[in-house]
Protein backbone atom coordinates (compact mmCIF):
# COMPACT_ATOMS: atom_id res chain seq x y z
CA UNK A 1 0.00 0.00 0.00
CA UNK A 2 1.17 3.51 -0.85
CA UNK A 3 -0.42 6.56 0.74
CA UNK A 4 0.15 9.58 -1.49
CA UNK A 5 -0.27 13.22 -0.48
CA UNK A 6 -3.10 12.33 1.89
CA UNK A 7 -4.80 15.29 3.55
CA UNK A 8 -7.75 15.34 5.95
CA UNK A 9 -9.50 18.60 6.82
CA UNK A 10 -12.29 19.22 9.29
CA UNK A 11 -13.56 22.66 8.28
CA UNK A 12 -10.64 25.06 8.56
CA UNK A 13 -8.57 22.60 10.63
CA UNK A 14 -6.06 20.36 8.82
CA UNK A 15 -5.69 17.15 10.84
CA UNK A 16 -3.45 15.34 8.32
CA UNK A 17 -1.30 17.45 6.04
CA UNK A 18 -0.01 16.00 2.76
CA UNK A 19 1.28 12.68 4.12
CA UNK A 20 3.03 10.22 1.82
CA UNK A 21 3.82 6.84 3.35
CA UNK A 22 4.53 3.35 2.01
CA UNK A 23 3.42 0.20 3.82
CA UNK A 24 5.28 -2.60 2.01
CA UNK A 25 3.83 -6.09 1.73
CA UNK A 26 4.31 -8.12 4.92
CA UNK A 27 5.85 -5.20 6.82
CA UNK A 28 4.69 -3.62 10.09
CA UNK A 29 4.97 0.16 9.89
CA UNK A 30 4.70 1.84 13.28
CA UNK A 31 3.17 5.30 13.31
CA UNK A 32 4.05 7.23 16.44
CA UNK A 33 3.26 10.69 17.74
CA UNK A 34 1.69 12.45 20.70
CA UNK A 35 -2.05 12.88 21.14
CA UNK A 36 -3.40 15.24 18.49
CA UNK A 37 -0.61 14.56 16.00
CA UNK A 38 -3.05 13.22 13.40
CA UNK A 39 -2.05 9.57 13.48
CA UNK A 40 -5.50 8.17 14.32
CA UNK A 41 -7.13 10.39 11.70
CA UNK A 42 -4.65 9.08 9.13
CA UNK A 43 -5.55 5.53 10.18
CA UNK A 44 -9.26 6.18 9.71
CA UNK A 45 -8.64 7.73 6.31
CA UNK A 46 -6.62 4.71 5.17
CA UNK A 47 -9.48 2.46 6.33
CA UNK A 48 -12.01 4.58 4.43
CA UNK A 49 -13.75 5.90 7.55
CA UNK A 50 -13.15 9.63 7.00
CA UNK A 51 -13.02 11.60 3.72
CA UNK A 52 -9.64 12.70 2.44
CA UNK A 53 -7.84 14.12 -0.56
CA UNK A 54 -4.85 12.39 -2.09
CA UNK A 55 -4.69 8.68 -2.84
CA UNK A 56 -4.38 5.26 -1.22
CA UNK A 57 -2.98 2.90 -3.85
CA UNK A 58 -1.81 -0.67 -4.19
CA UNK A 59 -4.55 -2.25 -2.10
CA UNK A 60 -8.30 -2.67 -2.43
CA UNK A 61 -9.72 -0.57 0.42
CA UNK A 62 -12.16 -3.40 1.16
CA UNK A 63 -9.10 -5.46 2.12
CA UNK A 64 -8.07 -2.91 4.75
CA UNK A 65 -9.39 -3.75 8.22
CA UNK A 66 -9.12 -1.70 11.39
CA UNK A 67 -8.81 -2.70 15.04
CA UNK A 68 -9.76 0.11 17.41
CA UNK A 69 -8.36 1.24 20.75
CA UNK A 70 -11.30 0.23 22.94
CA UNK A 71 -12.75 -3.20 22.14
CA UNK A 72 -15.59 -2.71 24.59
CA UNK A 73 -16.80 0.22 22.49
CA UNK A 74 -16.17 -1.44 19.11
CA UNK A 75 -17.92 -4.75 19.91
CA UNK A 76 -21.73 -4.79 19.98
CA UNK A 77 -22.70 -5.75 23.55
CA UNK A 78 -25.88 -7.42 22.26
CA UNK A 79 -24.00 -9.84 20.01
CA UNK A 80 -22.17 -12.96 21.12
CA UNK A 81 -18.48 -13.30 20.38
CA UNK A 82 -19.27 -15.81 17.63
CA UNK A 83 -21.84 -13.52 16.01
CA UNK A 84 -19.43 -10.56 16.09
CA UNK A 85 -16.62 -12.54 14.49
CA UNK A 86 -18.96 -14.07 11.88
CA UNK A 87 -20.68 -10.80 10.96
CA UNK A 88 -18.69 -10.34 7.76
CA UNK A 89 -18.68 -13.97 6.65
CA UNK A 90 -20.68 -15.08 3.61
CA UNK A 91 -20.74 -18.80 4.31
CA UNK A 92 -23.36 -21.50 5.06
CA UNK A 93 -24.12 -21.90 8.76
CA UNK A 94 -21.98 -25.02 9.32
CA UNK A 95 -18.99 -23.56 7.49
CA UNK A 96 -19.45 -20.27 9.32
CA UNK A 97 -19.19 -21.96 12.71
CA UNK A 98 -16.00 -23.75 11.66
CA UNK A 99 -14.51 -20.49 10.38
CA UNK A 100 -15.35 -18.71 13.64
CA UNK A 101 -13.57 -21.45 15.56
CA UNK A 102 -10.55 -21.13 13.25
CA UNK A 103 -10.40 -17.37 13.72
CA UNK A 104 -10.68 -17.64 17.50
CA UNK A 105 -7.91 -20.22 17.46
CA UNK A 106 -5.71 -17.82 15.47
CA UNK A 107 -5.94 -15.31 18.31
CA UNK A 108 -5.45 -18.01 20.98
CA UNK A 109 -9.03 -18.06 22.26
CA UNK A 110 -11.01 -21.27 22.91
CA UNK A 111 -14.01 -22.03 20.70
CA UNK A 112 -16.20 -22.13 23.83
CA UNK A 113 -16.00 -18.33 24.06
CA UNK A 114 -18.11 -18.02 20.89
CA UNK A 115 -21.30 -18.20 22.94
CA UNK A 116 -20.31 -15.49 25.42
CA UNK A 117 -20.93 -11.75 25.31
CA UNK A 118 -18.21 -9.06 25.39
CA UNK A 119 -19.12 -8.09 28.98
CA UNK A 120 -18.17 -11.62 30.09
CA UNK A 121 -14.62 -11.31 28.76
CA UNK A 122 -11.49 -9.61 30.03
CA UNK A 123 -10.09 -6.58 28.20
CA UNK A 124 -7.37 -8.68 26.60
CA UNK A 125 -9.88 -11.28 25.44
CA UNK A 126 -12.12 -8.59 23.94
CA UNK A 127 -9.21 -7.14 22.00
CA UNK A 128 -8.37 -10.61 20.67
CA UNK A 129 -12.00 -10.96 19.54
CA UNK A 130 -11.73 -7.60 17.76
CA UNK A 131 -8.58 -8.81 15.99
CA UNK A 132 -10.29 -12.08 15.01
CA UNK A 133 -13.20 -10.11 13.58
CA UNK A 134 -10.80 -8.02 11.50
CA UNK A 135 -9.07 -11.16 10.23
CA UNK A 136 -12.43 -12.49 9.03
CA UNK A 137 -12.04 -10.36 5.87
CA UNK A 138 -8.58 -11.82 5.16
CA UNK A 139 -7.07 -8.32 5.08
CA UNK A 140 -4.07 -7.29 3.04
CA UNK A 141 -3.47 -4.45 5.49
CA UNK A 142 -4.45 -4.41 9.16
CA UNK A 143 -4.68 -0.99 10.79
CA UNK A 144 -4.19 -1.20 14.57
CA UNK A 145 -5.01 2.04 16.37
CA UNK A 146 -3.61 2.15 19.93
CA UNK A 147 -4.78 -1.44 20.45
CA UNK A 148 -2.93 -1.93 23.74
CA UNK A 149 -3.41 1.46 25.39
CA UNK A 150 -6.77 0.51 26.98
CA UNK A 151 -5.38 -2.78 28.35
CA UNK A 152 -3.73 -3.60 31.65
CA UNK A 153 0.04 -3.56 31.45
CA UNK A 154 0.06 -7.26 32.35
CA UNK A 155 -1.69 -8.22 29.10
CA UNK A 156 -0.23 -5.64 26.71
CA UNK A 157 2.82 -7.76 25.97
CA UNK A 158 0.72 -10.81 25.13
CA UNK A 159 -1.33 -8.83 22.60
CA UNK A 160 1.82 -7.36 21.04
CA UNK A 161 3.32 -10.84 20.72
CA UNK A 162 0.07 -12.01 19.12
CA UNK A 163 0.28 -9.23 16.53
CA UNK A 164 3.83 -10.19 15.63
CA UNK A 165 3.03 -13.90 15.34
CA UNK A 166 -0.08 -13.26 13.20
CA UNK A 167 1.95 -11.16 10.78
CA UNK A 168 4.45 -14.03 10.47
CA UNK A 169 1.72 -16.63 10.01
CA UNK A 170 -0.66 -14.75 7.70
CA UNK A 171 1.69 -12.38 5.89
CA UNK A 172 -0.43 -9.24 6.00
CA UNK A 173 0.96 -5.72 6.23
CA UNK A 174 0.16 -3.56 9.23
CA UNK A 175 -0.06 0.10 10.14
CA UNK A 176 0.49 0.02 13.90
CA UNK A 177 -0.37 3.27 15.67
CA UNK A 178 0.75 4.23 19.15
CA UNK A 179 1.84 7.23 21.20
CA UNK A 180 4.34 4.91 22.91
CA UNK A 181 7.63 4.71 21.02
CA UNK A 182 8.83 1.75 23.09
CA UNK A 183 5.76 -0.27 21.99
CA UNK A 184 6.24 0.77 18.36
CA UNK A 185 9.89 -0.21 18.50
CA UNK A 186 9.00 -3.68 19.80
CA UNK A 187 6.44 -4.41 17.09
CA UNK A 188 7.53 -2.52 13.98
CA UNK A 189 10.00 -3.02 11.16
CA UNK A 190 9.71 0.61 10.09
CA UNK A 191 8.84 3.70 12.15
CA UNK A 192 7.10 6.82 10.87
CA UNK A 193 6.84 9.83 13.17
CA UNK A 194 3.93 12.30 12.97
CA UNK A 195 3.83 15.78 14.44
CA UNK A 196 1.07 18.36 13.95
CA UNK A 197 -0.42 16.43 11.05
CA UNK A 198 2.82 15.99 9.13
CA UNK A 199 5.23 13.11 8.73
CA UNK A 200 8.55 14.36 10.10
CA UNK A 201 10.70 11.22 9.96
CA UNK A 202 10.59 7.67 8.65
CA UNK A 203 13.01 4.77 8.41
CA UNK A 204 13.98 1.33 9.71
CA UNK A 205 13.07 1.11 13.37
CA UNK A 206 16.54 0.85 14.83
CA UNK A 207 17.83 3.66 12.59
CA UNK A 208 15.11 6.05 13.73
CA UNK A 209 15.51 5.09 17.38
CA UNK A 210 19.30 4.94 17.30
CA UNK A 211 20.05 8.00 15.17
CA UNK A 212 16.96 10.22 14.97
CA UNK A 213 17.21 13.11 12.54
CA UNK A 214 14.28 15.25 13.68
CA UNK A 215 14.14 17.18 16.93
CA UNK A 216 10.60 15.98 17.62
CA UNK A 217 11.69 12.35 17.26
CA UNK A 218 14.50 13.03 19.73
CA UNK A 219 11.99 14.46 22.20
CA UNK A 220 9.87 11.29 21.94
CA UNK A 221 12.93 9.15 22.58
CA UNK A 222 14.02 11.29 25.53
CA UNK A 223 10.56 10.83 27.06
CA UNK A 224 11.02 7.05 27.25
CA UNK A 225 13.69 5.98 29.78
CA UNK A 226 16.56 4.01 28.20
CA UNK A 227 14.72 3.54 24.90
CA UNK A 228 17.85 4.18 22.88
CA UNK A 229 20.01 1.82 24.95
CA UNK A 230 20.38 -1.91 24.41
Amino acid sequence: MIIKNLTVRFGAFTAVDDVTLEIPSGVIVGLVGESGSGKSTLARAVAGLVPYTGAVEGCDQRRVQMVFQDPQASLDPRMTVGASVAEGLRLPRAARQAEVERLLSLVSLPAALAGRYPRELSGGQRQRVAIARALCARPEVLVADEITSALDVSVQGAVLNLVRSLREELGFSMLFISHNLAVVRYVSDVVAVMHQGRLVEMGPTEDVVGTPKDDYTRSLIDAVPRLGRS
